[in-house]
């Protein structure tokens, strides 16, 4: 269940350029902070809420455009989903109409996923020449005279080290927003990577190993048994990607006619998505039910109650870490809400 819940944060992270916690805020799609918020240590800055972390994200996508622009390349930003797209379930999702139009999430990440294939800077790339090729890289990430970033991340075992190369638009764009790209890295990172240090003692914890017995009991109930959330999102995704090769189209390179193929081609499309229809049917039924067990549990409010704990307890350099992030944060969010406005 540990490793569970940290792969579960892991996810959630990746979503979330900023995220350091995997338990959502029950308020609605960027109405509330990402993660559960812990007390400042030295200050009183607040946890960003989804929708202002999403605005930097943006404004950096802006800068980069208009400093590709002025290196004389063209650049297109990203094709943004909306902010309640943009949102992740994490380790256990308690928004039930959230998990009533979009259940985990799947059909948000095949969205997302075409809009990676069809960005159009790859096609332009490309398109250049080799001089010109290698002129568009070090203008955008520095090419290989990128500085390199390394920042000490804590481990169970100790401390790590995690290093990025950072230079041209990119750095210039992290310089613009946050100040100092090298402080920003060196707490984002630490601070990203501080769930192994707790989330053991969590899931350990009385208060929500009893919140995830209730959860089970009740998912056990509607006809789902499940010993906890990743459990139920894993099993709805391996039963997706059965249904999705069960309804493969056939091979008709072989047809003897062509229209046969054709005819074979048009049933197996509407078979595919008659499928397609009926998994995603079923992953919401799924992810309602376990956002409706999770606020009947209190498994969500446990969990985000016990990490406000637990993180905490943590020693005073990890909060230290905490409130330089969350300061350099606030201050990028500032700086980009005169860049951009604010997503949808």
């Amino acid at each position: 269940m540990k490793r569970r819940f940290i792969a579960a944060c892991a996810i959630a992270a990746a979503v979330s350029a900023a995220a350091t916690g995997c338990v959502p805020n029950t308020t609605g799609a960027g109405a509330g902070p990402t993660t559960a918020p812990v007390p400042a240590r030295t200050g009183q800055v607040r946890d960003l809420t989804r929708a202002e972390e999403l605005r930097i994200s943006d404004a950096a996508e802006v800068l980069t455009e208009r400093c590709m622009n002025r290196a004389g390349f063209a650049y297109w930003t990203g094709t943004r989903l909306s902010l309640e797209e943009s949102r992740s379930p994490g380790y256990v999702n308690d928004d039930v109409d959230w998990a009533a139009e979009h259940g985990y999430g799947s059909r948000i990440q095949e969205k997302a996923g075409r809009a990676r294939q069809a960005n159009p800077n790859g096609t332009y790339r490309a398109g250049l020449t080799p001089q010109r090729r290698q002129a568009y890289d070090k203008a955008l990430d520095g090419g290989r005279d990128a500085t390199v970033l390394t920042a000490e991340i804590p481990t169970p075992a100790g401390t790590g080290r995690i290093s990025k190369r950072l230079g041209g638009c990119s750095a210039q764009a992290e310089k613009e927003l946050y100040g100092d790209p090298k402080a920003w890295f060196r707490a984002e990172k630490a601070v990203t990577n501080l769930q192994p240090l707790y989330v053991p003692r969590i899931t350990r914890d009385k208060k929500f190993t009893d919140a995830l017995a209730d959860w089970a009991r009740c998912m056990a109930a509607a006809g789902y048994r499940y010993a906890d959330p990743p459990a139920a999102q894993d099993a709805v995704a391996r039963r997706t990607a059965g249904l999705g090769a069960d309804e493969a189209p056939p091979n008709a390179s072989d047809a003897a006619e062509a229209a046969d193929a054709s005819a074979a081609s048009e049933a197996a499309v509407a078979s595919a998505a008659s499928a397609a229809s009926a998994a995603f049917e079923a992953e919401k039924r799924v992810a309602v039910a376990e956002a409706r067990c999770a606020r009947a549990s209190a498994l969500a409010a446990v969990a985000r109650e016990r990490e406000t704990y637990y993180r905490g307890t943590l020693p005073d350099r990890y909060g230290e870490l905490i409130d330089t992030r969350r300061r350099l944060e606030r201050d990028a969010y500032t700086r980009a809400a005169r860049i951009t406005g604010p997503r949808a």
